[in-house]
């Protein structure tokens, strides 16, 4: 069983003051970027590893690596988990890893087709569906930015 402590959405991924406030607040060790492209971007791996807190390791895997090898993951790995999307995190819970109790919903970026539903997101159908799906295997979603911010209501993802 990993020590997954949180899963979150953010289109940017690793970021200075997102990731040093996260990481605090939940007490990660270990930032692992779970994302098809960056597992094979070794220039954006090197600009997020200079945003990550001092003495957080930083892993990044694809969405197939991640869910095999979670589970083989240390006890004295303290996890937070982050995905690019609703459907990356979608993706991880189906096949397999059910560790992932809680996701929190960071930043999506407005983009064409996406309506601004919070603060700092902006979602699509396609989002809504990966949402519902998630909540309907037991997933817990919030919306929050940072751990100072309120938490907003979910229901705004379904408007």
């Amino acid at each position: 069983m990993a020590n997954i402590l949180l899963t979150r959405i953010d289109n940017r991924l690793i970021h200075g003051q997102v990731a040093t406030q996260w990481c605090g607040t939940i007490g990660a060790n270990l930032i692992l970027v779970a994302n098809d492209r960056v597992s094979e971007d070794k220039v954006r791996q090197g600009l997020m590893d200079m945003a990550a807190p001092t003495g957080v390791a930083t892993r990044y895997f694809s969405i197939q690596k991640t869910i095999e090898i979670i589970h083989k993951a240390a006890d004295r790995q303290k996890i937070f988990i982050v995905v690019d999307s609703p459907e990356d995190a979608l993706k991880l819970v189906e096949g397999g890893v059910t560790d992932i109790k809680k996701v929190n919903i960071g930043n999506m970026h407005m983009a064409e087709g996406k309506r601004q539903v919070a603060t700092t997101v902006a979602v699509d159908d396609k989002d809504v569906a990966a949402f519902k799906r998630l909540e309907e295997l037991g997933v817990k979603l919030e919306i929050q930015r940072v751990p100072s911010t309120a938490v907003e209501d979910i229901s705004k993802l379904y408007k």
